[in-house]
């Protein structure tokens, strides 16, 4: 598990830096071809962890309902700007989450889990597979937003 924990730590880190270093108007640019932005991509991560670990065993989540409502898959962009704070508030949950699901992780607050059969037909459980799975749908959004990238510098 502790293995786990520190790969997600290192691609939230990978996309805090996409976060703070692309300029605002491009986080927020939908290029053809293409149905979501950079922004969402990582909002988006930030909500699904969540709602894997979190949600399905049963625990309140450590982000808003409107965020969650907002990111939660199945949801695209909306036209509303985001606002400053979102932006910071997504930012600081990047990195907060996990070390904090870690911690929640190692007391042993995970005693029950809903299985759930994800999109690509992997069926969560526990709290392990679903901090497993994780890893592997935050690798397909970093993805994602290196292909958005490569498509904005076009």
């Amino acid at each position: 598990m502790e293995k786990l924990f520190d790969t997600t730590l290192k691609n939230r880190i990978i996309l805090k830096r996409f976060l703070t270093e692309t300029p605002r108007e491009e986080l927020f640019i939908i290029p053809d071809g293409f149905n979501n932005n950079l922004f969402w991509n990582i909002a988006h991560v930030v909500v699904t962890q969540q709602l894997l670990v979190y949600g399905k065993s049963g625990k309140e989540f450590l982000v808003s309902n409107e965020l969650v409502e907002k990111y939660k898959k199945g949801t695209v962009p909306t036209e509303e700007p985001v606002s400053e704070d979102e932006i910071k508030e997504v930012e600081a949950l990047l990195l907060s989450l996990p070390k904090q699901t870690e911690e929640d992780y190692n007391k042993g607050i995970f005693t029950s889990y809903e299985s759930y059969t994800t999109t690509p037909q992997v069926t969560l459980d526990s709290a392990e597979d679903a901090i497993a799975f994780n890893v592997f749908h935050e690798g397909i959004h970093l993805g994602s937003i290196l292909a958005l990238r490569r498509a904005l510098a076009k």
